[in-house]
């Protein structure tokens, strides 16, 4: 199975950022020639033909020849990104722009593993960059290594891709699960007989976090001119902290992802069924906060960790046209737009969870029986799937579930009238 994982570089940052400097030499020297022949020739290179341009034009280099390479090929990838999105009617600008600095890729053959050390190759007659690794790598075929700049850590990270060996298994069983993706409660997941909603809602509030954060360095900035000192220290605070959220926003996705998956094989599923919200505001507008909440919602980003992490485990993923799922009554049928979080059938009185009991059951009765109200949950269970631990004022993520509440525990804790 090919994996890739992250950690920290601990060497000199010297040295680390003399790697990546000279990468964004070669790429932004690569760019330059590449646009010089177009305006003066009107011929657009070939990548290969750039290539050997750049190796006779850049002169001495300190990376290894397929380092070189793959910054020159960061071009042309970039130009193929482009044709693809104007093809696509998505109006985009082919790369212009100078790199001071790139990530330095080494490909497989520039890699040797001795001694529980990567040695990375530079170029002829340099000693190799030695990367001492972390226990969890033994006996693996690495494929390719990285090296990232955290603008958010302000560090750098070594990004591995390797070959584990490991075959992918088959699914435990055959038993299909539905999720229902949604912007508070991040998934609600049932396999027709228990339903879980897993509430990450530290997901929303970093978002929420962020764009407050935005909106105060952003008024500031308005009353500073463009390009002055404190401008430009404010921006690197920006830069900073969307980047700390990111990561953070990341990690939740990543375990709400995990929770989902280790739920499948709870289940003994060989299938998971994802509601489709690619299109959920199907163009129209929602309204001011509606529209910002929908624009950053990241279903997108938990929809693809479901999907490899379920793949690695040999179950399959499919995705599942959710129209309606959360209006029709599990029981009855009764189409209603509900409010809040808790589900009143106007027409049977049938009382349930929006997200476990009816978007999700709705989910799998549409898969299963090609119409809603065909799947009757009773309970739900409400769990985070991560566990809060602070320590001495610090606060960090551990674990993978906990068990919150079920549906009538948390009526009584919100005050919720049957009557």
């Amino acid at each position: 199975m090919i994996l890739t994982q992250s950690f920290r570089a601990r060497r000199p940052s010297k040295i680390l950022e003399e790697l990546n400097r000279e990468s964004g030499r070669v790429y932004t020297l690569t760019m330059i020639e590449h646009w010089r022949v177009r305006r003066k020739k009107d011929i657009w290179l070939s990548k290969y033909a750039a290539q050997r341009v750049n190796d006779a034009l850049s002169g001495s280099t300190i990376l290894h020849a397929h380092s070189r390479d793959a910054a020159q090929d960061g071009f042309y990838k970039a130009c193929k990104t482009v044709k693809a999105l104007k093809r696509a009617g998505v109006d985009s600008k082919y790369p212009h722009r100078r790199k001071t600095f790139r990530s330095t890729v080494w490909k497989k053959q520039g890699i040797r593993v001795k001694d529980g050390k990567l040695l990375l190759a530079k170029s002829r007659g340099l000693e190799p960059v030695v990367v001492s690794l972390p226990e969890r790598f033994p006996g693996c075929d690495f494929l390719e290594v990285k090296l990232v700049f955290n603008r958010g850590s302000k560090r750098y990270d070594w990004h591995v891709t390797y070959d584990d060996g490991q075959v992918i298994p088959k699914a435990s069983g055959d038993a299909v699960i539905a999720v229902d993706l949604g912007e508070i409660h991040p998934a609600a997941v049932t396999d027709g007989t228990d339903a879980v909603v897993f509430s990450a809602r530290e997901l929303r509030s970093t978002i929420q976090g962020r764009n407050k954060m935005l909106s105060v360095i952003s008024e500031r900035q308005a009353t500073l001119k463009k390009g002055s000192r404190y401008w430009r220290r404010l921006q690197r605070v920006k830069a900073a902290r969307l980047n700390k959220s990111k990561d953070k926003q990341r990690d939740i996705c990543h375990k709400v992802s995990r929770a989902v998956v280790d739920f499948a094989q709870e289940k003994k599923a060989g299938t998971i069924v994802i509601g489709d919200v690619r299109d959920v505001s199907n163009g129209v507008s929602l309204g001011k906060n509606s529209n910002q909440k929908i624009s950053q919602w990241p279903h997108g980003i938990i929809r693809k960790y479901i999907e490899y992490k379920a793949s690695g485990k040999g179950i399959n993923t499919e995705l599942q046209n959710e129209a309606y799922s959360s209006q029709d009554c599990p029981k009855c049928g009764n189409r209603k737009k509900p409010q809040g979080r808790i589900y009143t059938c106007g027409k049977c009185g049938w009382i349930g969870s929006r997200d476990g009991q009816v978007g999700s059951a709705n989910i799998l009765s549409l898969h299963q029986y090609g119409k809603t109200s065909r799947v009757l949950v009773s309970e739900t269970m409400y769990r985070h799937p991560y566990l809060v631990i602070r320590d001495k004022g610090k606060r960090s993520h551990e674990g993978t579930v906990q068990v919150a509440c079920g549906l009538q525990e948390l009526q009584e804790a919100v005050g919720f009238n049957h009557e």
